[in-house]
C-alpha cells in the first residue's frame, strides 16, 4: 500500500505503476509477492538485489531505511527491472554483475552467469595443489567472463594464466574483468576456438581447465526460460552435450605436462563418460557440487 492508500498496482498481475509514495519495504513486500505469484525460484532476494541496484545501496542498507520514500525516477526504473524480470531476464544480466568465489564480476548476454557448482572446480584446483605460491602455468578453456581465470589467478600467486574463449564479445568481458581485479600482468585473454587460440609453440600447461558448453542439443529448448536467455554458444555441447570435451581431451597430449592436472565441469549425467575419455592419462576423479550432483572430473596426468 503506498501512503495514500493506493495498491502498488491496479491489479496482482500488473507491473506497478509510477506513484511517489511507496517506501522501500512497501516495494520489495509488493515485488516479492509478485515475483513469488510468478513462480520465480528466489523471489524476496530477486527484489532485494534489483532495488539495490537502482538504490546504489547494498541488500543491508535497504533494511536501514525501509521507511524511506521512493522517488518517482526510482520507481520507474525498479518498474522497468520487474518487468524484464518477469519476461525471463536472469538477474545478473539486469544488473550487470554477478558474484563468484566471493569476487564481483561483469556479465552480459554474450556469457554464462557463473554459478556456484562451477565454484566446485576451483575448489578441486586448491585441493590438487597445495602450494599455491609455486609457479605454474593454467589454461583455462571457454573462459566466458573470466570467473575461473580470475579466481585462480587470485589464488595461485605464483600462476601465470592464458583465458580463451572463441566468441569476441566474452574475450573482451573477460578482458575487462581481468583488469577490474588488477590482473592483466598474469593473465592473457586470447580469442579463439579452443586450442586453436594457442600457437604451435605454446609451452605445455601446469594446469589445464574448462567449463564448456555440455548441454545437449536437444536438451536446450527445456532448460528454465532465464537459461535459455544465455548464449547458446556457450551451452550448446552437441547431441550428446561432450563434442567440446572430446576436442578438450584431444588436445591435451601435446599441451598437458606430465604430472599436470586437469579438470573439466561437466553435466550430472556425464561423468563416467568423461572419466572414460580421460583413462588414457591416469585414473579420474569426479566430485559433486553443492547439490550433490557429480559436476567435476579431473585427474593428474601420470608421468
Amino acid at each position: 500500500m503506498s501512503a495514500g492508500g493506493q495498491p502498488f498496482g491496479a491489479a496482482a498481475r500488473d507491473i506497478p505503476p509510477l506513484v511517489t509514495t511507496w517506501t522501500t519495504l512497501g516495494v520489495l513486500d509488493w515485488t516479492t509477492k509478485r515475483f513469488t505469484d510468478a513462480g520465480l525460484d528466489s523471489p524476496r532476494l530477486d527484489a532485494q538485489v534489483l532495488l539495490a541496484h537502482v538504490l546504489a545501496c547494498t541488500k543491508v542498507q535497504l533494511y536501514t531505511q525501509f521507511d524511506k520514500p521512493l522517488g518517482e525516477a526510482e520507481l520507474a526504473r525498479y518498474r522497468e527491472l520487474i518487468r524484464r524480470r518477469l519476461a525471463g531476464e536472469p538477474i545478473a544480466y539486469l544488473v550487470g554483475e554477478q558474484e563468484f568465489w566471493s569476487l564481483p564480476l561483469w556479465v552480459d548476454p554474450a556469457v554464462l552467469v557463473p554459478r556456484r557448482d562451477t565454484e566446485t572446480l576451483i575448489e578441486v584446483v586448491l585441493s590438487a595443489l597445495p602450494d599455491r605460491a609455486a609457479p605454474r602455468r593454467v589454461l583455462d578453456l571457454c573462459t566466458g567472463s573470466g570467473a575461473i581465470a580470475v579466481t585462480l589467478a587470485r589464488e595461485l600467486a605464483g600462476a601465470t594464466v592464458v583465458a580463451t574463449d572463441v566468441s569476441a564479445p566474452a574475450a573482451a568481458l573477460a578482458r575487462r574483468n581481468v583488469e577490474r581485479h588488477g590482473l592483466a600482468a598474469r593473465i592473457d585473454v586470447r580469442e579463439g576456438d579452443l586450442w586453436a587460440a594457442l600457437p604451435a609453440d605454446e609451452p605445455a600447461f601446469d594446469v589445464v581447465v574448462s567449463n564448456p558448453p555440455y548441454v545437449a542439443t536437444g536438451v536446450i529448448a527445456t532448460l528454465a526460460p532465464e537459461v535459455r536467455r544465455e548464449p547458446v554458444l556457450a551451452l550448446d555441447g552437441g547431441v550428446d552435450g561432450l563434442d567440446l570435451v572430446r576436442r578438450l581431451v584431444d588436445g591435451l597430449p601435446a599441451r598437458l605436462a606430465p604430472g599436470g592436472l586437469v579438470a573439466i565441469e561437466h553435466g550430472f549425467d556425464q561423468a563416467d563418460a568423461v572419466r572414460t575419455l580421460l583413462a588414457p592419462f591416469g585414473e579420474a576423479k569426479t566430485k559433486a557440487d553443492l547439490g550433490g550432483q557429480p559436476r567435476v572430473t579431473w585427474l593428474v596426468r601420470a608421468r
